[in-house]
């Protein structure tokens, strides 16, 4: 299993760098806000879920993992669909930098899953 941290701080500096775009850029502060708090409690609930033994000997420790990553997914889904719904500027803000950020922790969790040592 790689290393969750390193992307996980990856992600969380390319979060804290979006801060001052948003800022010249006129976009809502309040989606970056939204989309750093959704960020903040998704990537707690992971490292808890991580904590949790896995394998066949523990199935229902690996079962409680699976359900909370797909809650923690559905979890972030359904706010920001519903702020959306509500104020689609923020909405929009907020959802664009979730997604980015996801992709630049998946991008990294990738190549020091592929990069490392075997």
């Amino acid at each position: 299993m790689p290393n969750r941290l390193w992307p996980a701080v990856a992600a969380a500096i390319f979060i804290g760098l979006a801060l001052p775009v948003y800022l010249v850029a006129g976009w809502p502060v309040g989606g970056w806000i939204l989309a750093a708090v959704l960020w903040i409690v998704g990537e707690a609930l992971a490292f808890a879920l991580a904590r949790l033994p896995l394998g066949l000997d523990n199935l229902a420790a690996s079962g409680m993992v699976a359900i909370g990553m797909t809650v923690r997914v559905i979890g972030v889904m359904v706010v920001l669909i519903a702020i959306t719904v509500a104020d689609k500027r923020l909405g929009v803000a907020a959802a664009l930098l979730y997604i980015a950020a996801y992709t630049v922790e998946l991008m990294t969790s990738l190549v020091s899953y592929f990069g490392g040592s075997r």
